[in-house]
């Protein structure tokens, strides 16, 4: 993979161009495993960090960051840490919006540049599309969105999923919509990806086919 200006080296690999990625893990042991390295050279580089996690798992992630070495009481005061349950992204007013939710990641993007962080490393729990709440059905047309977004900026973004709990099906759909992956713990380029001006057009496709079968 080709780097630009922020090189980022974790999972076995270096990021480059494209920085939308999926991590697929067997367990939230596996994925801080994994990422630990991601996650710790940020703050070493002195780079903003924002995850967005379920709530009930929000005190063993600090706990984690802690054992990982990281300050987490004064990164949290400085801002250089910002952790978020599910409530204040996905799941603001209890549904899912994917348009607040693409305007919410570019805000946490710009903002962070703008306080003269050289770079933000994005990582984010998807579990939340589990939950039956209104709107998580637009999972995977949001997956796609994104990747109209993210191109226009260096910010690495980690969506994990954890496989013991999606079904095979979205988790390829899931595949498809990231140009980078983590499987077996090693970062690759996805020869699955696909673009989401053709994706999308799948998606209504699929739309299509449903109104017609009902």
């Amino acid at each position: 993979m080709a780097t630009n200006g922020h090189s980022v080296k974790f999972a076995g690999g270096i990021l480059g161009r494209q920085r939308h990625i999926c991590a697929f893990f067997n367990s939230i042991d596996e994925e801080h495993r994994v990422l630990r390295s991601f996650i710790k050279d940020g703050f070493g580089q002195g780079e903003k960090a924002f995850h967005i996690v379920d709530p009930e798992l929000w005190e063993q992630h600090l706990k984690r960051l802690a054992e990982a070495g990281i300050n987490v009481h004064e990164a949290m005061n400085t801002g250089q840490l910002e952790v978020r349950p599910w409530q204040d992204a996905y799941l603001r007013g209890d549904h899912f919006d994917q348009n607040a939710m693409l305007a919410l990641i570019e805000e946490v993007l710009q903002s962070a540049d703008t306080a003269g962080y050289p770079l933000t490393r994005l990582l984010a729990h998807m579990e939340w599309a589990l939950l039956g709440k209104p709107g998580v059905d637009n999972l995977v047309e949001y997956e796609t969105r994104l990747n109209y977004v993210l191109p226009k900026y260096d910010d690495p973004v980690v969506c994990t999923y954890d496989l013991s709990r999606f079904g095979s099906s979205v988790a390829m759909d899931i595949m498809r919509t990231h140009p980078v992956v983590i499987i077996g713990g090693v970062l690759q380029e996805n020869p699955f990806f696909v673009p989401p001006d053709q994706f999308l057009d799948e998606i209504r496709e699929r739309r299509s086919v449903r109104k017609s079968a009902a």
